[in-house]
């Protein structure tokens, strides 16, 4: 198993031997050269059970490569590459290997979005609508005025589930971001309303920036953030010159993903290695390096990190960031991705002025995992938060407020379609959508005001049926009305798919 390492170790400089005597001179050499030893000896082992755990679990897992990078206190004490970025072309991963970031692409665009307001370019509180083109949002729910930059950035806009891939062996290509927006731009819930993830929200975001700046997204991420961070192994998608230093995305079963672009770049699509990741937290830590430039200032990085959403118990988003706190435990403030090909993990802890990145070229939990050993080993006592888990299984009865026939219709990018829904009293929900055969929900919920489940369906367009997909819904109950989410989300496979949300409404019969 390949690895790399690099160990940071600062050393006062030798004492002049023109100053001191011969003996002196020797004493001096012995004790620094004592102090190298013990300091490179302490970081090895330190690192070295976790290091361990890293070669064991790539063979385990049959993941093909790790990269790790750890700052603290201003220093990068750690950084290293295990296994292969390429297996193919027999390329060891190090510290400097560009990994596909999947979301951890959103606090990079976010900080590129921060730039632009402080120079008084974007308004975090205007209408997202005012940086946009031709074509604008659509609200179905709620008003379009009050979707502002901040919402979008925080994902309580009211905008979907939304992600789409576009393979390089495959036909189909990427529309123009106003055709995404015609079909897809749709407020599901009010602004405001719910937290509700949205890979379009920051596919929106990245179209400001070109927009107002004047300047290709991925261009205003080189000139305004990289560069000036000193991020020389990062970018907005994989241009030529970075590719030859690019890992492979890998399947489940090893086999190599062609490249894939998507409708929100950026949200997914920056490539960046650990070293360049742990400068990047460095910076939003407050600790830059010497050569880093100052591209925000602290109130502008505190407001990304400020709470805007809640998301869960002790959880909440802000401007790009993920945040979690709870009662007697350091605040984390951090993004994790995960697409075909890929796992990815952020973490900062701002009061121990930690920066961590850890990246893999397959989507599997490693990273984490190994994050979380990490944090064990430099803060004894921390345990990772316990998840809410799945929600405990019951058996679905409607109320009164529910049971009962349901009219309506799911409205895509193409037709209105009819759709209606027989919600009875022992639960089972039968469906039908057009002209094709009634079916039974599965997994129905009512929690919060939703109604969730799931069908089979064809929605009949283009984009959904590129691949099988089942029809997902989240449904607010707004008196005698039902509306909200009808999701074509593509079936499990060796290549991530899309999830396509249309617009459906419901009237009590």
């Amino acid at each position: 198993m390949h690895s790399s390492a690099r160990y940071v170790n600062r050393l006062a400089p030798l004492p002049s031997a023109s100053r001191v005597g011969k003996k002196r001179y020797h004493d001096s050499m012995f004790l620094v050269a004592a102090a190298v030893l013990a300091a490179s000896a302490f970081a090895a082992d330190r690192f070295e059970p976790i290091r361990a755990e890293i070669r064991k679990q790539l063979t385990a897992r049959g993941v093909p490569s790790l990269s790790i990078a750890l700052a603290e206190q201003g220093r990068i004490v750690w950084e290293e590459g295990f296994g292969w970025a390429d297996r193919e072309r027999r390329m060891p991963a190090t510290e400097h290997t560009l990994y596909s970031l999947a979301s951890i692409s959103k606090p990079v665009t976010a900080t590129a979005l921060m730039i632009l307001v402080e120079r008084g370019a974007i308004d975090l509180d205007k209408p997202i609508d005012d940086y946009l083109g031709a074509a604008k949002i659509r609200a179905r729910v709620g008003n379009p005025r009050e979707a502002t930059v901040r919402r979008v950035a925080s994902h309580s806009a009211g905008l979907p589930l939304h992600y789409q891939f576009f393979y390089a062996d495959e036909p189909h290509r990427r529309p123009s971001m106003d055709e995404t927006i015609l079909r897809y731009a749709n407020l599901v819930t009010a602004p405001g309303e719910r937290y509700q993830y949205s890979n379009l929200g920051y596919g929106l975001l990245d179209y400001a920036i070109t927009r107002v700046s004047g300047r290709p997204w991925e261009d205003f991420l080189r000139e305004e953030v990289f560069i000036p961070l000193g991020m020389t192994r990062s970018s907005g998608g994989l241009p030529a010159p970075l590719a030859p230093y690019a890992s492979t995305r890998y399947t489940g079963d090893g086999a190599p993903i062609p490249y894939y672009d998507f409708d929100h770049p950026g949200g997914s699509a920056v490539w960046a290695s650990a070293h360049d990741l742990a400068r990047f937290g460095m910076f939003h830590l407050g600790t830059p390096l010497e050569d880093q430039k100052r591209i925000l200032r602290a109130e502008s990085i505190a407001e990304m990190m400020r709470s805007a959403v809640s998301t869960g118990e002790h959880t909440s988003y802000g401007i790009g960031w993920a945040i979690a706190e709870r009662q007697g435990a350091e605040r984390i403030v951090s993004h994790t991705g995960s697409m075909g090909g890929v796992a990815t993990s952020l973490r900062l802890v701002p009061s121990k002025k930690i920066a961590l990145a850890v990246l893999c070229n397959a989507n599997n939990s490693l990273p984490h995992d190994i994050a979380d050993a990490v944090f064990r080993l430099l803060m004894p006592g921390w345990q990772p938060p316990v998840g809410a888990g799945a929600a405990p299984t019951r058996e679905f009865r409607p109320g009164k407020e529910l049971a009962g026939k349901w009219k309506g219709e799911i409205a895509t990018y193409k037709a209105s379609i009819p759709f209606s829904l027989d919600i009875r009293d022992d639960g089972e929900i039968v469906a039908q959508l057009g002209r094709q055969l009634r079916t039974l929900w599965s997994a129905a919920s009512f929690r919060d005001g939703y109604l969730t489940g799931q069908m089979s369906g064809d929605v009949g367009t283009e984009d959904a049926n590129r691949r099988p997909y089942v029809l997902q819904f989240s449904l607010k109950l707004r008196g005698g009305v039902l509306n909200g989410a009808a999701t074509a989300s593509s079936l499990p496979a060796q290549r991530a798919g899309n999830a396509l949300t249309s617009w459906a409404e419901l009237r009590r019969q």
